[in-house]
């Protein structure tokens, strides 16, 4: 069972959160041309999950952290720094070449979330970052849906259910308290709560 919830742990990683919701915005939009897609998911990749691997590797030598979970704040300061940086690029500089509003306001939710969770560090708190980005693709989910009148119920059920089992797995594991996953789910709906006023 311990393998299992490793398994989960690694296949919802946050590393993964920013691509997963841009390849689930151009499954569920209408409109999109393969040369808006390319230009968008193929830099997010690089930016969000190549490079991220590559600065854990060199944080990684040179000891400032030991594992891909960061299981203490002091290790989890390095990378949510980074995190906020690549975001930044992205807003400034993948997506206003290849302009798609919803995925504007997506990153810019994460951005405010990731910053968040980087806040609470300070005040010695170490926010769920799996949950974090669980509860930002779903409420992105739920808001496609609403704006392009589409029913994927059965996908967003489904994303439920995964939340919960990547739950589950955190608890399991002894990584968090409950606390730190409901903090860090919050965090992740309510960021992109707030901004749906401005695209939905």
């Amino acid at each position: 069972m311990r393998h299992f919830f490793h398994i989960v742990s690694y296949v919802f990683h946050p590393l993964f959160i920013p691509v997963g919701g841009t390849i689930l915005y151009f499954m569920i939009a209408p409109y999109s041309t393969l040369e808006i897609q390319s230009g968008n998911v193929l830099p997010i990749f690089i930016l969000t999950v190549i490079i991220p691997i590559i600065f854990f590797l060199i944080l990684k030598n040179i000891g400032l952290i030991n594992s891909i979970f960061l299981p203490t704040l002091q290790e989890r300061k390095y990378p949510l720094y980074i995190s906020c940086i690549l975001l930044l690029m992205i807003l400034y500089k993948v997506i206003p070449n290849n302009y798609v509003r919803e995925l504007f306001y997506f990153f810019t939710g994460l951005l405010t979330a990731t910053c968040t969770a980087l806040i609470l560090i300070f005040l010695k708190f170490k926010t769920s970052i799996h949950l974090l980005g669980m509860g930002s693709i779903l409420m992105f989910m739920i808001a496609l849906s609403i704006h392009f009148e589409k029913n994927i119920t059965l996908a967003i059920s489904l994303f439920i259910i995964m939340t919960g089992l990547v739950a589950t797995s955190r608890l399991y594991l002894k990584v968090h308290s409950k606390a730190e996953l409901l903090i860090g789910f919050l965090i992740g709906v309510c960021s992109q709560l707030i901004i749906l006023k401005y695209w939905l």
